[in-house]
């Protein structure tokens, strides 16, 4: 078992397997499950995140009327040609507020590490998808990278917003799919690491802030951004720069910085954005009532 992202690398790197099969090997010793158990679970959730994406390109609108169809603005967008930022990252851009626009709706969706930042991991993946080509093993493969990398986290920092604001969860969806992309693309254990930790430490400090208490505002937009942040980080990573502070470092970073937040900053829909006039006027109008 690895208890770092330190170990992580160095058992993919000693037995010269990916850290997605390092993934696989563990869940089945500690799940007691057979290979085609764990993969097929997997299969499902890359089944679930496939048509999230989908149900969210075709348009969809939360009950709240705080999000919806930024999508669809986004693809007609793109399609006109003239992006500052170009097509591949604005395609992960869209892809990743079409997930989390089907989860405020209600819809269903995959967690990944949590439903407020369901769309990172997706959103990248499906983005990269039109370039490399992966076969679906490897799509598999790319989400339990992410997995390995989010099992860290987990376990040494918080994926939660109220335990440690958005950098916990957003922050974790990006470095995950930083690092899950590095791999995809043919670079190293080691790179997937620096991938990863450059994704997370430039999240350092995020906030969470849901105004009204939904996980739509300013949600939804975050996912946006840590898919940009992620392809962005995994593309650094690739191209030989490395993080000065070490991934595991960054980690713990992440959780004294999220211990050190005032309760008003996690989750609690007491400060941030929630608390701006007009963060409560729109909670006042969903709910009826002064928050």
């Amino acid at each position: 078992m690895f208890r770092n992202v330190a170990e992580l690398v160095e058992k993919a790197e000693s037995q010269g397997i990916s850290i997605a099969e390092v993934m696989i090997r563990q869940e089945m010793e500690f799940g007691e499950l057979s290979r085609e158990a764990v993969v097929a679970r997997m299969e499902r959730n890359l089944d679930v995140m496939e048509q999230a994406v989908d149900k969210g390109l075709a348009g969809v609108h939360s009950l709240s009327g705080l999000t919806g169809g930024d999508a669809v603005l986004m693809q007609q967008y793109i399609a006109k040609g003239n992006t500052l930022s170009g097509p591949f990252i604005l395609d992960a851009v869209s892809k990743a507020v079409a997930t989390n626009e089907v989860n405020a709706a209600m819809g269903m969706i995959c967690a990944t590490p949590t439903a407020g930042s369901a769309g990172v991991v997706p959103g990248t993946l499906f983005a990269v998808r039109e370039t490399l080509k992966p076969t679906r093993e490897q799509m598999v493969n790319f989400l339990f990278t992410a997995g390995a990398f989010g099992f860290v986290i987990a376990n040494n920092a918080s994926v939660s917003g109220a335990a440690g604001g958005c950098q916990a969860e957003v922050g974790s969806a990006t470095g995950m799919a930083a690092a899950a992309l590095v791999e995809l693309a043919g670079g190293t254990p080691e790179q997937s690491a620096h991938g990863m930790a450059i994704a997370l430490k430039n999240l350092l400090g995020l906030v969470c802030d849901p105004v009204a208490g939904l996980v739509e505002v300013p949600c939804v937009k975050r996912n946006a951004m840590g898919a940009a942040v992620a392809m962005v980080a995994a593309d650094m990573s690739l191209a030989g720069i490395k993080s000065r502070i070490p991934a595991d470092e960054v980690i713990e970073a992440m959780y004294r910085i999220g211990q050190g937040m005032p309760s008003a900053l996690r989750e609690t829909a007491r400060g941030g954005l929630a608390a701006t006039p007009t963060g409560k006027k729109l909670a006042e109008q969903i709910f009826g009532e002064k928050q």
